[in-house]
């Protein structure tokens, strides 16, 4: 069978540089992950090989030269990343209008796949948006753009950042240290989060003002959020009793998010996501966007280790069965 061959055309608004990497390290990269002939001459991109490898490469390229039009140099993980998405099918969002966020550094933050999209429309459009998927998926991160940017554009007057405390059950009296210390373990992805957005002294102000709020999900018994931005992280480890509590917290001119992955549950029974889902899913204001190994947009490996542990449940409960 006679080779396809597709000619593809960088734009000139794409610097061939940026494109293809430094010593052309992005192409070779590329061409190394496929069984297929890619070569450039000036503005041109020609690849050659199997029909369904063609495809492929051509699609990692116009996603690559998407990126580059918006104003990113892709990094090498980066392209492992938009390669491992390529292979498994996964469509991927870079259109320039969905920025979310400039950061204080300048970089644009933005949904980088179909589902991350669909996770970030849901927010905008619910009161309450449940993000459900594995490790790396960006449901921590984005919902902390998401408010962010609601900050700044004085949509809400506050933030507030809760994660159950399973390590310590909850109880927090017996740990050494302030409140905000005895918090600091749990809560750090979420200021990870925060102090990729804003710089850390600026964010320290905010947390001091008490503009950005971390609480435990013990301590919210008895109050209401009124114009805040309130996200549950972690949330599987929550009990149906607790989720219940949290959710009825909301007030008026709020947003609630709740993240988690039911796979990573530390605690027996039915977990605070599976009954919410259960008694809420269809519920007018509430929404619940399912994320997967597709929306991973970490390191490449990740995505891998995610379908291998898939893998061994699968084979696990197999093997239960058949007992």
């Amino acid at each position: 069978m006679e080779p396809t061959q597709v000619r593809l055309t960088i734009p000139d608004s794409v610097d061939p540089t940026t494109l293809m990497g430094p010593a052309d390290t992005l192409l070779r990269r590329v061409e190394g992950a496929f069984d297929a002939m890619v070569s450039v001459r000036g503005n041109q991109v020609s690849v050659s090989g199997p029909a369904d490898v063609v495809d492929q490469v051509t699609s990692v390229f116009s996603r690559l030269i998407r990126l580059v039009e918006m104003g990113e140099a892709p990094s090498a993980g980066e392209v492992d990343v938009i390669i491992d998405q390529v292979r498994h099918g996964a469509e991927r969002s870079v259109t320039g209008a969905d920025d979310i966020l400039l950061t204080f550094r300048g970089r644009a933050i933005r949904p980088k796949t179909s589902g991350q999209k669909r996770y970030v429309d849901a927010i905008r459009s619910s009161t309450v948006t449940f993000g459900l998927g594995p490790a790396g998926t960006g449901k921590t991160y984005l919902a902390m753009a998401m408010a962010v940017a609601a900050l700044k554009r004085r949509e809400v007057g506050r933030i507030v950042l809760a994660r159950p405390v399973v390590e310590a059950g909850e109880s927090l009296g017996f740990l050494p240290g302030t409140l905000a210390e005895k918090l600091d373990p749990y809560v750090r992805p979420l200021y990870d989060a925060l102090f990729d957005m804003t710089d850390i002294e600026k964010g320290n102000v905010l947390i001091e003002q008490g503009v950005i709020e971390i609480a435990p999900l013990a301590y919210m018994r008895g109050r209401t959020f009124n114009n805040a931005f309130v996200i549950l992280d972690e949330a599987q480890n929550t009990t149906p009793e607790q989720m219940k509590m949290f959710l009825t917290r909301l007030g008026f001119s709020s947003t609630f998010v709740v993240t988690g992955d039911a796979s990573q549950r530390d605690l027996p029974g039915e977990g605070g996501l599976e009954s919410a889902r259960r008694v809420l899913e269809g519920m007018e204001g509430v929404s619940f966007v399912d994320l997967d190994r597709n929306d991973i947009v970490r390191h490449a490996l990740v995505a891998r280790i995610v379908d291998a542990y898939e893998r061994d449940a699968a084979e696990r409960g197999e093997g239960r069965d058949a007992r």
